[in-house]
């Protein structure tokens, strides 16, 4: 199949936003790392959202523990595997490669920059990004890509962003209200999901695109090569 506008993951009035969008988020993770690395308590913000949180906990423990579950193994592994097949009923291959690829990398970034940022929690435990929080954005931020596609360009931009903020912040607010995570844990848990879906989607429209072009360029090679075959030796007539 060639790789066409409507079949890419990232058209080019998405490649627009979403490039720099993804640029912004990557900076962002590496300077609120570097603020906080090495630290094993909450900041000034940690501690003032946190207060605000803690209001909520009792009424609303069995929700965070229901969002919370979301971003467990179990409950990751469900989400995308009901995608996944959403997608190959729908015929939409591309989008269940970057349903896969795209969550994974990003929770992958998250583990790969615990150790290395080196911020714990509790009993020392590594907290910068939370993984839970990049998990979901991604994971929103992958569907609501995948239906902005029928919107208008500011439509679509906008609905991709509420999708991965809303997920972001309700995902955020269970692991502060837990206790799991520092508010700014789960801020660079959202910019990591922003920084690395976006450019696992481009990767995965060029490498498509590159395949689509050598399929195509064998077929036209065929094609050459059969009608150089019949100038050089025509079919006998008579």
């Amino acid at each position: 199949m060639r790789n066409t506008p409507a079949a890419a993951l990232l058209p080019p009035s998405s490649r627009a936003w979403l490039g720099p969008t993804a640029a912004l988020a990557a900076a962002a993770v590496l300077l609120i790392g570097f603020r906080y690395s090495g630290a094993g308590g909450p900041g000034r913000v940690d501690t003032r959202i946190g207060s605000a949180v803690d209001g909520t906990v009792p009424e609303w423990r069995r929700a965070a523990l229901a969002v919370d579950f979301l971003g467990e193994p179990v409950g990751a592994a469900v989400l995308v595997l009901l995608a996944v097949a959403g997608c190959l009923l729908l015929r939409r291959p591309r989008a269940a490669v970057l349903l896969v690829t795209g969550t994974g990398l990003t929770v992958a970034a998250t583990k790969v920059l615990k150790p290395l940022i080196g911020r714990t929690i509790h009993d020392g435990s590594l907290a910068y990004p939370s993984g839970h929080t990049a998990f979901l954005t991604a994971f929103a931020l992958v569907l609501a890509l995948l239906a902005a596609r029928r919107l208008g360009r500011v439509t679509g931009c906008l609905l991709a962003l509420a999708a991965a903020l809303a997920a972001g912040a309700a995902m955020g607010w269970a692991q502060v209200a837990l206790s799991a995570h520092y508010p700014t844990d789960t801020l660079g848990g959202l910019c990591t999901a922003l920084a690395v879906v976006p450019s696992t989607a481009w990767l995965i429209d060029r490498t498509a695109h590159r395949a689509a072009h050598r399929t195509a360029d064998r077929a036209a090679d065929r094609t050459a090569d059969r009608a150089a075959d019949r100038t050089a030796h025509p079919t006998a007539e008579g």
